[in-house]
């Protein structure tokens, strides 16, 4: 266990963290109105996900017929679990079809795979209060930790790329989740330093699953792992598991020298409610969110493509240098993951669609050879000023373009969209069509009478941040 005097050695990276989980008021009314949607949108993306059978395979119990007293009830199902595989399961399902919300910068990730592990140990914790005779926790509880997860995560992204060394971004997802969790649990500044400092020495995982040619599933559930983890280093520290101060800077053996370059992690600005105020949502397509103003693009030239596929020449892709780097894919696209995250195959769908949903990447429908045949047509270029404007804090643009070239000589516009549906830029544009996103989502699960209750809660502030935690996820279970 680390003792007082110790503290003060702390690399200081994790002593801020802590101190904002401990000590931070959040008082940002945009925050809590942000994260109160983002909350409906992820479990609409979660629910929705199980309508595939790849995913519900992974969920449950590790060994079935396992019975949990005050076990997290996972929403859609009828799995009681402990804390620790209920924060995979429900991770697993939001993070699924790759339609919850966004955060782009230096590294990129979705901050609301954190709620697997907060919604997992909020039930947990407001049922072992309801046994003790004790007030359950509030959903405002949860858009609180939301709104830090959010930050931790975010934050952390803005300056210090994984993926420059390699690393998946769910590193980060670990140690936000494992930073908020522990603090619900009851933990002070020393369970929560020693849980984090572990999860730095955990590292991450590898980006390979997310690249060809070994582009994957285990993206889908890569998240869901990471903030199960999270839970079962909180958990250890409220054990009295000791910590490890120097987790990051330890000469030769820290993360930084091992795992980062060298390089020293920094937190480029103070830890407050920036990251949830400025989030992004996948409010019109499950597609990998680089390529969402391409969507939208490919989308508004179908009309007048549709009728002359034949016809195409070349189509032109314009774009910034992250989607090139991350989601610029030729050849062969093995299975729905590697699909949803190819820039052009995304644009194909657009343009032959008029739409985009996640059946659209399944091997069925991508056996079309059409689709394939307007791939090979492709040009992808960077545009360096969308380049800047995406790197830049005061715009975070995500532009691209599309223009179709026909063998007549004839072209289309060349559509350009900078900021995609789900930018704040488009907030008050955004959020009738993420409600009906949920409503959606929700009638692809429930019978109208359940669905009616749920919504009667989901979309009324006041009354859901009032009502309890376990009453709130019970409005979810199958029945």
């Amino acid at each position: 266990m680390l003792q007082t005097d110790t503290y003060k050695k702390t690399d200081a990276l994790i002593e801020e963290i802590v101190d904002y989980v401990l000590n931070k008021d959040i008082t940002s009314e945009e925050a809590y109105s942000t994260a109160h949607h983002v909350l409906i949108d992820t479990l609409g993306c979660g629910i929705l996900a199980l309508d595939y059978p790849e995913c519900t395979k992974l969920l449950g119990p590790v060994v079935p017929g396992t019975v949990v007293p005050n076990g997290v009830r996972v929403p859609g199902t009828s799995h009681v679990l402990d804390p620790i595989q209920g924060a995979f399961n429900i991770g697993t399902m939001i993070r699924w079809l790759d339609y919850n919300d966004t955060w782009l910068a230096a590294e990129w990730g979705h901050p609301s795979d954190n709620l697997g592990g907060i919604l997992a140990v909020a039930d947990y914790l407001s049922q072992v209060r309801i046994q003790k005779g004790k007030e359950p926790l509030k959903v405002e509880d949860v858009l609180e930790m939301m709104i830090k997860a959010h930050e931790i995560q975010g934050v952390l992204a803005l300056e210090n790329s994984l993926n420059r060394v390699g690393l998946d971004h769910v590193l980060y997802v670990k140690i936000a989740t494992t930073a908020v969790v522990t603090k619900m649990l009851g933990g002070g500044r020393e369970e929560i330093t020693n849980a984090l400092t572990n999860a730095w020495i955990d590292n991450s995982s590898l980006r390979t699953y997310r690249h060809a040619p070994n582009t994957g599933s285990r993206k889908s559930w890569a998240a869901g792992d990471a903030t199960s983890r999270a839970v079962r280093l909180a958990l250890m520290a409220m054990k009295g598991e000791m910590g490890y101060p120097t987790a990051l800077s330890a000469p030769g053996w820290g993360f930084q020298d091992v795992l980062f370059n060298k390089q020293e992690l920094v937190l480029s600005q103070p830890l407050d409610s920036y990251v949830m105020e400025n989030v992004l949502f996948k409010v019109s397509f499950p597609a990998e969110f680089h390529a969402q103003t391409a969507a939208e693009a490919a989308v508004k030239l179908h009309p007048e493509v549709v009728n002359r596929i034949g016809e195409i020449d070349k189509i032109t892709i314009t774009t910034h240098e992250s989607a090139i780097r991350i989601i610029d894919k030729k050849g062969p696209l093995n299975n729905p993951a590697d699909r949803d995250h190819c820039l052009q195959y995304i644009t194909a769908i657009g343009l032959l669609e008029g739409d985009i949903r996640a059946e659209h990447y399944e091997n069925d429908f991508a056996a079309n050879p059409i689709i394939d045949g307007l791939r090979d047509k492709m040009v992808v270029v960077e545009n360096k000023s969308y380049t800047e404007d995406y790197l830049d804090p005061s715009k975070r643009s995500i532009a691209n373009a599309v223009q179709v070239h026909f063998t007549d000589g004839t072209v289309t516009e060349n559509v350009e969209r900078e900021y995609p549906l789900g930018h704040r830029f488009r907030r008050d544009e955004a959020i009738p069509k993420i409600i009906e996103k949920y409503a959606a989502n929700l009638a692809t699960h429930y019978t109208e009478k359940q669905r009616k209750k749920i919504e009667e809660v989901s979309y009324d502030y006041n009354k859901l941040a009032k009502m309890n935690v376990n009453e709130f996820v019970e409005l979810f279970i199958a029945q």
